[in-house]
């Protein structure tokens, strides 16, 4: 009976995740994911970055809030310029029917 074949553990140099191939397969067999790298140093500084994108939240929001406001008055004048050039243009407009 043979031994079985020893697998080659390496690093990635890119992710530093851990690769283990089987070299009588010449393919990864298995692969861990690299640690988790923290964002922030510490605390104080992931507090004030959740202030800044909860400010910028809020700021987004006024913004929605007040072009929702304004749409209705944006629909009504394009409502009346197109009611405008309906009644300039001299040809009536088609009928569903007039297409066949």
């Amino acid at each position: 009976m043979s031994a079985p074949p020893k697998s080659i553990v390496v690093a990635c140099p890119c992710c530093q995740a851990r690769l283990t191939i089987d070299p009588d397969l010449a393919a990864v067999v298995a692969h861990e994911p690299p640690p988790p790298k923290r964002t922030v140093d510490d605390l104080g500084a992931a507090f004030d970055v959740l202030r800044s994108k909860s400010a910028e939240r809020e700021q987004r929001f006024r913004d929605q809030m007040q072009a929702e406001s304004q749409k209705g008055k944006v629909l009504d004048r394009k409502f009346q310029e197109g009611l405008k050039k309906a009644k300039d243009s001299p040809d009536p407009p088609k009928r569903p029917f007039d297409y066949e």
